[in-house]
């Protein structure tokens, strides 16, 4: 065996090595909380694919969208049809509606779903889209909202998503994950495409 194969076998089993243990020391069982945040695009479209995943093996999986609405979502179109149950705040961006007291409203009353979503232990993952903003805009109780996903059934995982994360709600994550922000077309005036950005 050349010196370079040799060189590479014993990287390769060096590396094969510490995979492994790591895996061996990963042995708890439970639910987590993902928090995907960051200036970049992506965050929702990396939520759904989880909830896509877990409907593919055959979980329960539910999303409350906060912000977005009143656009078509594509992801919402195939998952209801698989039996997923949308909460959906419907009222758009907040630069466009203008009105603080009917965002509030309208994130008010997805929340409420989303709690039952939380509290439900049929649900083997709760996607919270945009729910960063609720919190930083101060439309939703922080404390409310820690406390439900902190208490939710222990086999339940949740995704949030949203630019600007509150430092308490990284905290609780288990996994926290930032996109950033590098290039993006609509900087460079190409417009938005269905079945690509929506």
């Amino acid at each position: 065996m050349s010196d370079e194969k040799e060189k590479h076998k014993v990287k390769s089993q060096k590396h094969k090595d510490k995979v492994d243990a790591g895996i061996a020391r990963a042995q708890e069982e439970r639910g987590i909380v993902l928090l995907i945040t960051g200036n970049g695009k992506g965050k929702s479209t990396a939520g759904f694919g989880v909830v896509s995943r877990s409907v593919g093996h055959s979980y329960k999986a539910a999303v409350a969208q906060f912000i977005k609405g009143t656009w078509e979502c594509g992801e919402r179109n195939l998952l209801e049809q698989n039996g997923v149950p949308f909460s959906v705040m419907a009222t758009g961006f907040t630069w466009d509606t203008q009105d603080r007291d009917a965002d509030i409203a309208a994130a008010t009353s997805v929340w409420l779903e989303a709690k039952q979503f939380l509290a439900d232990p049929q649900y083997h993952v709760v996607l919270l889209d945009e729910l960063t903003y609720m919190l930083g805009y101060k439309y939703l109780d922080k404390q409310e909202v820690l406390d439900a996903i902190i208490n939710r059934p222990a086999e339940q995982s949740v995704v949030i998503t949203g630019r600007g994360a509150i430092a308490e709600l990284r905290d609780i994550a288990d996994t926290v994950s930032e996109i950033k922000d590098v290039k993006h077309a609509y900087k460079a005036g190409v417009k938005a495409r269905k079945g690509i950005d929506w």
